[in-house]
């Protein structure tokens, strides 16, 4: 299944992930794809709102992960833009986590593309303006029509 949307602020990307939010299970990996400045980490506000964790995400590009606990369930939201071996993924601590029972949103997600399940969610955000996003996302049956 294969969704599409533009967005054309910042407000509307959080309001689209909001509803995806809700949508979001234990053991879901997002994995996004997109250039600097396309909105991922917009995206992941969006995320966190729609799973009741409040509007308290920043970037991890220096971090390489940050965690927003929960309730229920916490968002692990990693930055691999600097990983590029094994190894690297590795010493990031990235096999800690615990996705089973928790939700995972990655960055630069190319990047270490042949370490990730075959079932994840594919979320592309293309810039097509200072201000305007095409959003893609490839998932399952849960996610249809959810923008409309």
């Amino acid at each position: 299944m294969v969704e599409r949307i533009i967005t054309n602020s910042p407000e509307e990307t959080i309001s689209a992930a909001q509803k995806i939010g809700k949508l979001l299970k234990a053991g879901d990996i997002i994995a996004y794809s997109g250039g600097l400045g396309a909105g991922k980490t917009t995206f992941t506000r969006g995320l966190a709102l729609g799973l009741g964790l409040g509007d308290v995400v920043s970037s991890p590009t220096f971090a390489l992960v940050n965690e927003y606990s929960g309730d229920k369930l916490n968002l692990y939201h990693f930055d691999m833009y600097r990983i590029e071996t094994e190894w690297d993924l590795e010493s990031s601590g990235f096999y800690d986590y615990d996705f089973a029972r928790n939700i995972a949103v990655i960055e630069w997600s190319e990047n270490i593309g042949s370490f990730l399940p075959q079932n994840m969610i594919r979320i592309t955000i293309n810039t097509l303006d200072e201000l305007k996003r095409e959003i893609i996302l490839e998932g399952d049956e849960r996610f249809a029509a959810s923008w409309n």
